[in-house]
């Protein structure tokens, strides 16, 4: 019998399995795939809203949905992994010049690059790493202070999934959204803007017993479909104070995306050093 210790409770999975996309919209599609798909190197979904009205952006396992509306701002930022941070900065080189005019911006941090978008979504891009070669590990979001405690037992009560209050650099609740991914509120003493309707999706394993949970605290905010709702405010599970808004659209695993196959392309692939058999990305 083997003598090694082992922490079991490291392996366990929450009832969040995947957070699947972060919906932004944005007023231009021509700049928004100038930003993510030639500046990112992340690939336009080629089956599904391929239209001008809106843009699936494929990311590894993960999405962003970019419909065409005025600009939203996600309050906080969002982590992503891209193969190679040297390919990212030959790629942002090139769409420096027509980016000028917007609010985007790059700034070389010590283990990643700090981009804003053409309108001012703070995102960070890491080489390989949080598990993961290319996805979008994390979304961190600025809460007010004195909240980290309610949601961190929200998600952990409500949504049954583990959740817990981190003081380290400041307080935050750091949320599991599966394997590699997390959701983090971070408490913070700056004006956070008003909550503007972007959204983020996730599956969950347990479909009815947060659906339950919510209705009685009278959350759901929408009865999609057999396979999906949605709730926007994140209350504590004992008073009802609401402590912030992020709307969750939740799938259930028999939802038809589950699990859907998500194409990525080889950004380091160009006509000018084409090789056969290298157009998809490999992990």
């Amino acid at each position: 019998m083997s003598e090694n210790k082992f922490n079991r409770a490291e392996e366990d999975f929450g009832n969040v399995l995947n957070m699947e996309h972060i919906n932004l919209t944005v007023p231009d599609q021509q700049l928004a795939a100038l930003f993510y798909v030639t500046g990112l190197g992340f690939t336009r979904d080629p089956f599904i809203d391929f239209g001008t009205f809106n843009m699936w952006i494929n990311v590894g396992e993960q999405q962003f949905h970019l419909p065409k509306r005025d600009a939203q701002r996600f309050r906080g930022h969002i982590g992503v992994v891209v193969p190679d941070l040297e390919g990212l900065k030959r790629r942002l080189d090139f769409i420096d010049r027509p980016m000028r005019g917007t609010e985007f911006a790059r700034e070389e941090k010590d283990d990643h690059i700090a981009l804003a978008c053409p309108w001012g979504n703070d995102i960070r891009a890491y080489g390989p790493s949080f598990g993961t070669s290319l996805g979008i590990p994390f979304a961190q979001i600025d809460t007010p202070p004195g909240t980290a405690d309610g949601i961190a037992r929200f998600y952990n009560e409500v949504m049954d999934t583990p959740a817990r209050v981190v003081k380290n650099g400041g307080v935050r609740a750091d949320v599991s959204m599966g394997a590699n991914q997390r959701l983090v509120f971070r408490e913070t003493d700056a004006e956070i803007p008003p909550y503007d309707g972007h959204h983020l999706a996730v599956y969950i394993a347990n479909f009815s017993g947060p659906h339950a949970k919510l209705a009685e605290r009278g959350l759901i905010s929408e009865e999609s479909d057999q396979h999906q709702y949605r709730f926007q405010t994140i209350a504590d599970p004992d008073t009802g104070e609401t402590l912030t808004e992020i709307e969750h659209e939740v799938r259930s695993l028999r939802h038809p995306m589950f699990k859907r196959h998500l194409v990525n392309r080889n950004p380091a692939q160009s006509f000018m050093n084409y090789r056969h058999g290298h157009d998809a990305f490999v992990p």
